[in-house]
């Protein structure tokens, strides 16, 4: 009995076949095997083909397919993971009516701050749980203004997941989660924001069916069974954005679990178990994968811009000619906690939400030319990419959410010994680090949709944890200085000129 998991991003879409009993993934592929393309018309936009999206999953699942050898017929359930935030728009016939808005696009930027401005801060945060933003509903907006001739031929709308359970199913439906990722869900009366539906004039028959995240959402028909060599009436039974995906990959679901990631930039995620929000909207906050009405379960998502891409300028323009980022590591540790006095600003890739939208730039303070050295500055880079985690979960405790365990997958940033012990150091969390991904994380989403699993604990009980970081207790006061000297330099540089 085996599982499928679909990963749909921006750079490719991943497949990933796993045995249900064993809990292992058998087979995965990927395509393009080159970075998809993103088609920017004019400066701040970003769009894809979702036509692009179903030719690179067929290839994946065509590729498991061959290389498990395992019958169709076996394959109980299928669970989708995707890009958050898009905007993919069909016309009666199912058909796409222009290329997708995703995540990265900006245009919609004035439309949400317009929306937020004139509906009020208040209103807006205490319903939607954020500002109306560059999310899909202020993009929809944009579309509406700029495109009317598209607008008007609009049957439904959906998040790039919820078009390829389309494409799988012929079913159009979305959940409580994708709709709060748009800004479409209204958590006080747990109903779609009729209110921000009205201001910017969007019927509702553009919202399509909703269904529970893990449930039943469509079953794979004759048409896509032939096109990806699947078995008709297999159920597609599990959907998510990427980032609670990603969560329910590591298996947090509780209140007090963060889920992290450290590639060029980082991600907090954590899960808060009240309706709560911050007020200066420095974090956005969605339904999670497990949210109803009965239990709130609402996930708290800190992006930070400047995470790896500043582990990776130190490598090319600091550190020793040709050397690893191993080695690099290595030669950070020589540095003492708090790298003898240099803070790292790390905000050198835009502007930070977490820092109400600023762009502070990356800074470098307390330099000593007889003192320090490249150690200090590799240390020092990591530290600061810590500590704006850290500042991050300080917003997060703030609002109710006690930071406790740490999940991660063993990538990136978490690879490096002094990056995982700075922060238990610095937060008091244990970190924990497994292995796996997107794609098998959606595989087990759709085996707890299906029943397969009772719940996530039978799901999850075979993810491989790789590793168990526990806080130091005698280097506490060590990082807490550390932190509390970098955190001085960055309130400096938020205060006005």
């Amino acid at each position: 009995m085996y599982l499928l998991g679909y990963d749909i991003g921006s750079s490719s879409v991943k497949a990933s076949l796993v045995n249900a009993e064993s809990g292992k993934c058998v087979s995965s592929a990927f395509f393009p095997k080159t970075e998809a393309e993103i088609i920017a018309v004019k400066p701040g936009w970003a769009e894809q083909n979702p036509e692009n999206w179903w030719e690179n999953l067929k290839l994946a699942t065509q590729a498991v397919l061959a290389d498990a050898r395992v019958d169709a017929a076996d394959i109980k359930a299928i669970g989708i993971s995707y890009q958050m935030h898009g905007l993919v728009c069909v016309d009666k016939d199912q058909k796409v009516l222009r290329p997708a808005i995703i995540w990265c696009d900006s245009r919609a930027v004035p439309y949400g701050q317009k929306a937020f401005e004139t509906l009020g801060e208040e209103l807006c945060l205490s319903y939607l749980l954020n500002s109306p933003g560059n999310f899909t509903a202020s993009k929809l907006a944009w579309i509406k203004e700029n495109e009317p001739a598209v607008y008007e031929k609009i049957y439904k709308i959906m998040l790039p997941g919820d078009y390829i359970a389309m494409k799988l199913s012929g079913t159009i439906c979305t959940t409580v989660s994708g709709l709060s990722e748009g800004m479409f869900w209204d958590f006080k009366n747990n109903r779609v924001a009729d209110f921000l539906m009205k201001y910017y004039g969007f019927d509702s028959s553009l919202i399509a069916d909703i269904r529970p995240t893990f449930s039943e959402q469509g079953r794979v028909n004759a048409a896509a069974a032939q096109e990806l060599g699947l078995k008709e009436g297999t159920p597609v039974t599990y959907r998510a954005g990427d980032q609670p995906n990603n969560a329910l990959s590591l298996n947090v679901f509780n209140p007090g679990e963060i889920a992290s990631t450290a590639g060029t930039s980082g991600v907090v995620y954590g899960v808060n178990g009240e309706v709560n929000y911050d007020p200066k909207s420095r974090v956005n906050t969605f339904a999670h994968v497990n949210h109803t009405a009965e239990q709130t379960r609402l996930g708290v998502l800190l992006c930070i811009n400047g995470t790896g891409i500043l582990n990776s300028w130190v490598k090319r323009t600091v550190a020793p000619e040709g050397i690893s980022y191993s080695d690099m590591n290595i030669l950070a540790a020589q540095a003492p906690i708090g790298s003898a006095g240099i803070s790292i600003l790390p905000f050198g890739n835009g502007a930070e939400r977490m820092l109400e939208n600023r762009e502070t730039g990356c800074s470098i303070q307390g330099i000593n030319f007889n003192q320090h050295g490249k150690q200090h500055i590799i240390r020092a880079a990591q530290e600061g990419i810590v500590f704006s985690f850290k500042y991050g979960i300080d917003i997060m405790e703030q609002m109710g959410i006690p930071v406790q365990k740490i999940h991660a997958g063993k990538a990136n940033m978490f690879l490096s010994p002094l990056f995982r012990e700075t922060l238990a150091g610095v937060t008091g969390a244990v970190i924990e680090l497994y292995d796996t991904d997107g794609s098998v994380g959606a595989a087990k989403g759709a085996g707890i949709g299906a029943g397969i699993y009772k719940d996530n604990n039978e799901a999850f009980a075979t993810l491989e944890k790789l590793e168990i970081i526990e806080p130091g207790q005698a280097d506490r006061q060590a990082y807490a200085d550390a932190y509390a000297r970098w955190k001085q330099y960055l309130m400096q540089s938020l205060r006005p000129a």
